[in-house]
């Protein structure tokens, strides 16, 4: 026996309403709480769970990723300017580094290594070991063991 479509669309119509319903107060809770991440969002502060989140596709839906990301965007920008404002010399640094581009940071850091081959063609080297004793040497060494003399 199926179940009659008017209950189904019943069903569906109420889960949809269910999940506009979330939404909007997880949105909501967004703005109020300032989440930035969805692994920071106090779900003790909604009436519904995470897995309830995830089982409604919350954790999917673009305005909520854009509202985490909005809130980032904020908290970047209020937290980069307070540090350029600053008399600290260690934000100011900080900042710089954020806004900087690489010889910039480059630059800003004193003990900077490169350990690229600075836009060089990196060739391999071949070695040849022509004698047998070499040879036989060789193959000891790379097994761990000693050679006598």
């Amino acid at each position: 026996m199926q179940p009659d479509k008017s209950v189904i669309m019943a069903l569906l119509e109420i889960n949809e309403e269910k999940k506009q319903l979330y939404k909007n107060e997880l949105m909501d809770a967004i703005q109020r709480y300032k989440f930035m991440r969805w692994e920071h969002i106090q779900w003790d502060a909604l009436s519904f769970s995470r897995s309830t989140a995830y089982n409604y596709g919350l954790n999917e839906m673009d305005d909520i990723k854009e509202a985490l990301l909005e809130n980032r965007k904020k908290a970047v920008n209020y937290l980069l300017n307070k540090w350029i404002k600053s008399e600290n010399a260690t934000l100011q640094i900080a900042a710089m580094r954020m806004v900087a581009d690489d010889a910039d940071r480059q630059r800003l850091n004193q003990a900077y290594i490169d350990h690229t081959s600075g836009g060089q063609k990196i060739e391999p080297i071949n070695i040849q070991v022509v004698s047998d004793d070499a040879k036989n040497n060789l193959k000891q060494l790379i097994a761990g063991g000693s050679h006598d003399d």
